[in-house]
């Protein structure tokens, strides 16, 4: 049969496991891409955002290596609204069109499921390169907690960088489905079983009606 590509968005915030279904869903045949692999090559030395960054933010931000730290960068950008609008208007642009490139390179090539997994996908205004979204969510706790375990962020930082994303119910109410991960990986992988094989049906339904 021949199926057109059909994209997935998967958002939600820091700590709410997206990476977790992202792996689950490239096990079941899914190619996947990542904003945030995009965003580090937007950063990369020499491309016009990171002499705009450089610019905006000062070479504190900038490594030994050459490279932005993204963490300097982060701690500046996360208490301060103003700041991180200044590198949003920065970074999403060229990151939208290379998203945009890749995903047509990837159809190009014959994939039939691709996830875009994106923490921002729906602030940045790129739920329009999907076909449908998929939102992991978990409680503001657990997702703190989970940060300072895996990305040695303090509370406060933590705490911060939750604050400055969308809630669970705004992404909620852009979804198309949902994931809750504040359960067991068995239960995780169950409901992605459900909604994969959900949408393989409908795929394949719409795929016979041709």
């Amino acid at each position: 049969m021949n199926v057109p590509m059909f994209v997935i968005g998967l958002t939600g915030g820091i700590g709410s496991g997206k990476s977790t279904v992202s792996d689950m869903l490239r096990a079941k045949g899914a190619a996947i891409l990542y904003a945030d692999q995009i965003g580090h090559e937007v950063y990369r030395p020499g491309t016009p955002a990171w002499e705009q960054v450089v610019a905006a933010f000062g070479r504190q931000v900038v490594a030994a290596e050459g490279q932005i730290d993204r963490r300097k960068l982060g701690q500046i950008v996360f208490g301060d609204p103003q700041a991180r609008q200044r590198l949003n208007a920065i970074t999403h642009p060229p990151m939208r069109q290379m998203m945009a490139d890749r995903l047509e390179e990837l159809r190009q090539q014959g994939a039939q499921v691709v996830v875009l997994e994106a923490a921002l996908l729906i602030e940045a205004g790129w739920a329009d390169l999907t076909d449908e979204v998929w939102v992991t969510v978990v409680s503001p706790q657990v997702a703190a907690q989970r940060s300072m375990e895996r990305s040695g962020l303090s509370r406060d930082q933590a705490e911060a960088r939750i604050a400055s994303q969308l809630s669970n119910d705004e992404r909620v109410q852009r979804a198309q489905a949902v994931i809750d991960t504040d359960c067991s990986l068995e239960e995780v992988a169950r409901r992605v079983d459900e909604l994969w094989d959900g949408l393989v049906a409908r795929l394949t339904a719409k795929a016979t009606q041709k």
